[in-house]
């Protein structure tokens, strides 16, 4: 009878536990980023290969679609007004939208070099800390392009600070 009674308490012990673990219907909208944001990505405070270079600002619109299985997989679109499409996804609470660029920029002869964009993006409280719940984002605008490109042995970076709202 007692362990009849045991098995009874254990079973019921992980029934609540597992219900207390499982997820609310609403969770994937309070996990994901959803809607359409201002974006600015600031080229006064741009570095060029770690050398800080005024590069022109950039300014869109974007509108975000993701879908979250867990707080920490994350998946979706972004679509800016400027006229392109990438994935966006979450890792470690950064949040990562990559794209290639054709024809990033241009060497001395004409040669036209492709760039790898990468935006590392967080939510952002009024403090400045990071705040899961915020509808403000910040972090980092990098394009990176190929080593060797313009007969230069180095990978040409341009690194800008990047906001993002909901508008």
């Amino acid at each position: 009878m007692r362990v009849v009674q045991a098995l009874t308490a254990i079973g019921a012990a992980v029934i609540l536990t597992g219900l207390n673990c499982a997820a609310p219907a609403a969770a994937d909208q309070q996990w994901g980023i959803n809607g359409t944001f201002a974006t600015s990505s600031n080229g006064e405070w741009a570095k060029v290969n770690s050398r800080y270079e005024d590069q022109p600002s950039e300014r869109n619109t974007w509108t975000i679609s993701t879908t979250c299985i867990s707080p920490t997989e994350c998946t979706g679109t972004v679509t800016s007004d400027a006229g392109w499409t990438a994935p966006i996804y979450t890792t470690n609470s950064l949040w990562y939208v990559k794209r290639t660029i054709p024809n990033w920029r241009f060497c001395a002869d004409g040669a036209a070099i492709e760039g790898f964009q990468e935006y590392k993006i967080y939510p952002v409280g009024s403090d400045g800390h990071y705040d899961a719940a915020a509808a403000e984002y910040t972090g980092q605008n990098r394009v990176i392009g190929p080593s060797g490109s313009c007969g230069r042995n180095q990978w040409p970076v341009i690194e800008m600070p990047f906001y993002m709202k909901k508008l």
